[in-house]
């Protein structure tokens, strides 16, 4: 039987993402490790005593600076988590697993893009010690953005927390109420978006048709309480605490880490209701657009969609054109990609049984497609992408 190994998780189970990392390490607990865990919900005020607790490794949430100070010295294997800030030093030797923040902005920018959005705005938190993560989706949104020639209204406001609430709703108001509509806006966090929906109802800000709004982490319970639901980015917390279970693993068992760094994927994103529309004018198009997208996994074909709208096929396509900035057979493709990549990350299906829930005629021809546009076959996208 394998030694038991002690092992403290230093994180805050009240915090979403974090109580998602921690379902991660419990998987890999449950598969390949024999450890007894310490974990309290005020991971400063219930630090393991080093005098009473005789620890083999430590697992933290390195975003508080004073969570580090507290293990330094320990003498035992740490791994940090995070989002790229608080206590992490880029210089440390200490194994670190971060939040991908450029590809969470990107996800954000490709999901209002593909809906005809023109108008972008990013709503952040002032910087705090803690915090810097918000600051770098900014950047990273601004950027992407930019990169298509398209610029970005932003709000970070004067108040870190809501402790101040009408002050932060007052400021809110006023900088949302100035944006020209419609407008896409992605929120720094699931809880900043739902400062933000609060301040479209108080001044009567239509979501998602007058202000599409996107947050971060898809903590399920607060997106569904919020009106309306709230779509947000899926971080990809399961294969992040996993990972940094098995690094800790190899650490206690007196291995060396291959890399210092890993940079974790968010997995994509959960679309709901806050975000479910389309910013474009040409209203016959919108309904064109929402029956390829309803029919693009049944082998849907561009005749089949002219055939269907009783629409010539070359006026559809410069209607798609004008209003999408693509061709119809490029957004039947962007459809069936996105379904199957969330089918490969989601679940255990076969690729026989997901190319034909995603309207390819053989295993081949997908693979075939999905190697030209994501530059690998389906197999390795599934093991890149799952623990």
């Amino acid at each position: 039987m394998p030694t038991l190994r002690r092992v403290a998780l230093i994180m805050n189970v009240n915090k979403p993402y974090d109580r998602k990392v921690i379902m991660g390490i419990a998987r890999y607990v449950r598969t390949a490790g024999n450890w007894s865990l310490y974990v309290e919900d005020e991971p400063l005020a219930k630090m393991p005593s080093p005098k009473q607790w005789r620890g083999d490794g430590i697992i933290a949430d390195f975003d508080d600076v004073r969570v580090v100070r507290a293990i330094c010295g320990l003498g035992i294997p740490v791994v940090g988590i995070g989002g790229g800030y608080g206590g992490y030093e880029p210089h440390s030797r200490v194994p670190y697993l971060a939040t991908d923040n450029d590809a969470i902005a990107r996800l954000a920018v490709e999901h209002f893009r593909v809906r005809g959005h023109r108008n972008f705005a990013y709503c952040g938190f002032p910087r705090t010690g803690i915090n810097r993560w918000s600051e770098e989706r900014l950047d990273a949104f601004v950027r992407h953005l930019a990169a298509a020639g398209l610029v970005c209204s932003t709000f970070v406001g004067r108040h870190a927390t809501a402790r101040r609430w009408e002050a932060l709703q007052s400021d809110l108001t006023a900088w949302i109420r100035g944006l020209p509509k419609p407008v896409a806006l992605m929120a720094c966090s699931d809880a900043r978006a739902r400062h933000v929906l609060e301040a479209c109802r108080r001044i009567g800000a239509c979501v998602p048709d007058e202000v599409a709004v996107i947050g971060v982490d898809n903590d399920e319970l607060m997106c569904e309480l919020a009106i309306p639901p709230l779509s947000s980015v899926i971080q990809g917390t399961d294969r992040l605490g996993y990972e940094a279970a098995e690094l800790l693993d190899q650490l206690m068992s007196g291995e060396k880490p291959a890399c210092r760094r890993r940079v974790i994927e968010p997995l994509g994103i959960a679309t709901r209701q806050s975000t479910d529309t389309l910013a474009i004018t040409d209203a016959h198009l919108s309904e064109v657009i929402r029956y390829v997208r309803d029919h693009a996994c049944t082998g849907l074909t561009v005749p089949d969609v002219a055939k269907a709208v009783h629409m010539a096929r070359s006026t559809l396509e410069k209607r798609f054109q004008r209003g999408l900035g693509r061709s119809v057979h490029a957004e039947i493709e962007r459809v069936r990609l996105q379904r199957l990549r969330e089918l490969l990350q989601g679940t255990d299906l076969s690729l026989k049984e997901i190319s034909d829930r995603t309207g390819f005629s053989t295993v081949q021809y997908m693979t075939h497609v999905f190697r030209r546009l994501t530059g690998t076959t389906p197999a390795q996208y599934r093991r890149a992408n799952r623990p």
